[in-house]
């Protein structure tokens, strides 16, 4: 790729997920910088990565702050933010094509892992919820021009929401731009959760931060605390 891309992927205890995003990242995008950040796990995360990626990077707890410090060393024009469990569908090819014209910042839409009907429905509302209101959410690999990314001083340092939160923060500078091959994100948290109560949680809270409910006691409530 001519745009380079530097990958940021915050981790913990993903040792079931870590090595095999690594292996395709790798494969799918040679040229890319592969960063990962991990927050103290306890399984083999780190030693599964450390061969895999370009930098490992240690610290404490905190995505907000784990994706920042990747943001901070990466050394590619664009800094794309993933998760652990997601796939990037775009080819580097057609991510290249969407960069040359030096977008500010963009998204991608989202796709979830399970082949039941009803996940379409809720990736639809996903992808319409992020297309009309210019925000995405951590599981669709955010990507920002690294200057834009630096000026901005990245992430907010808040438990949860960080990416709302910087989503309304970006989307004053530009409108995003929204890569159509969607990411391959896990469905776990639904099926696990169950797909009605995961989304009204989901919703629950998104009402409770628009009303300004602190994301850290949010954060309370969403792990349980």
């Amino acid at each position: 790729m001519s745009v380079g891309v530097s990958f940021v992927i915050p981790v913990l205890n993903e040792e079931d997920a870590v090595a095999d995003l690594l292996r395709d990242l790798r494969q799918r995008y040679p040229h890319s910088q592969l960063i990962v950040v991990d927050g103290g796990s306890r399984d083999r995360t780190v030693a599964l990565a450390l061969p895999l990626c370009d930098q490992l990077l240690l610290m404490a707890t905190g995505r907000a702050r784990q994706m920042n410090l990747g943001g901070q060393v990466a050394c590619m024009p664009y800094v794309c933010f993933l998760h652990a469990d997601s796939r990037p569908g775009v080819s580097a090819s057609a991510l290249e094509a969407y960069l040359v014209a030096r977008p500010a910042w963009g998204f991608c839409r989202v796709r979830l892992s399970s082949e039941r009907l009803p996940f379409r429905i809720v990736e639809w509302f996903m992808n319409q919820r992020s297309r009309m209101t210019s925000v995405a959410t951590g599981d669709q690999m955010m990507f920002v021009k690294k200057t834009v990314f630096d000026e901005s001083g990245g992430f907010d340092d808040i438990p949860l929401m960080e990416d709302v939160a910087y989503c309304k923060r970006l989307r004053r500078v530009q409108t995003p731009i929204i890569i159509q091959a969607p990411v391959l994100t896990s469905s776990r948290r639904w099926e696990e959760g169950g797909v009605v109560p995961t989304v009204l949680r989901m919703w629950l809270l998104r009402l409770a931060y628009f009303l300004g409910v602190a994301p850290a006691t949010l954060w309370r409530y969403y792990y349980g605390h």
